[in-house]
């Protein structure tokens, strides 16, 4: 079984046990409320856009509203845990593991690590944590574009593997398994288990100015 469609399964599955109303860790967000952004981004071409296009975002949030009142929190998750719908652009051959693998990990630990009593870091199979190193690889100059200094990102569990993503006089490292690593570059810094090796106020910049 691939990342994404573990990750999928186990996040559904998490989702029925806690129920509608749990928190997450995205902002103001319940676990239906994410259950609905699940369904929008992989089945609504007319609310999706707004995911990512901030204009559109009022958009995405009234269809996430009706897709909660049309379907049931139980339905919804259902229909999610079956995968992309035969007509969304993630059922293309190829599509499911570049865009869901992460998508589903980080969601997963919104839900695993929210509320008064947050669920510990997983340990997750060696050949998905270099599948999220590469990840990382790829897209970590994305992620810290606007991170303020410089940033390499060091694996705990690989001594000698590191990668520099951002450039700057002032570098702040970051050191952690590549799942950690990449739940901080997603900007959950605070529940993120990732060591951070700088000087105080770069470590401070960074931490105040590069976010989701």
């Amino acid at each position: 079984m691939t990342l994404a469609k573990s990750e999928r399964a186990q996040l559904c599955e998490l989702l029925l046990e806690v129920g509608p109303d749990a928190p997450t860790l995205c902002a103001g967000w319940t676990t239906h409320d994410l259950a609905a952004h699940l369904w929008v981004r992989e089945t609504d071409p007319l609310g999706a856009p707004g995911i990512v296009v901030p204009p559109l975002a009022g958009l995405t949030d009234r269809r996430m509203a009706e897709a909660k009142s049309r379907r049931s929190y139980e339905e919804l998750v259902g229909r999610i845990a079956r995968g992309p719908e035969r007509f969304s652009l993630f059922s293309l051959p190829g599509v499911d593991e570049p865009a869901n693998a992460t998508e589903y990990f980080v969601h997963h630990e919104d839900v695993r690590r929210a509320g008064e009593a947050p669920r510990p870091p997983r340990t997750l199979a060696a050949a998905d944590e270099e599948w999220l190193w590469r990840r990382l690889t790829l897209l970590g100059r994305a992620f810290f574009r606007n991170s303020g200094v410089g940033v390499v990102l060091e694996r705990a569990d690989a001594s000698d593997d590191h990668v520099r993503v951002a450039p700057g006089s002032r570098t702040v490292t970051l050191v952690g398994r590549p799942s950690e690593l990449l739940l901080y570059a997603f900007g959950r810094r605070d529940q993120a288990d990732v060591r951070t090796v700088g000087e105080p106020d770069a470590v401070d910049e960074l931490r105040s100015g590069h976010g989701d």
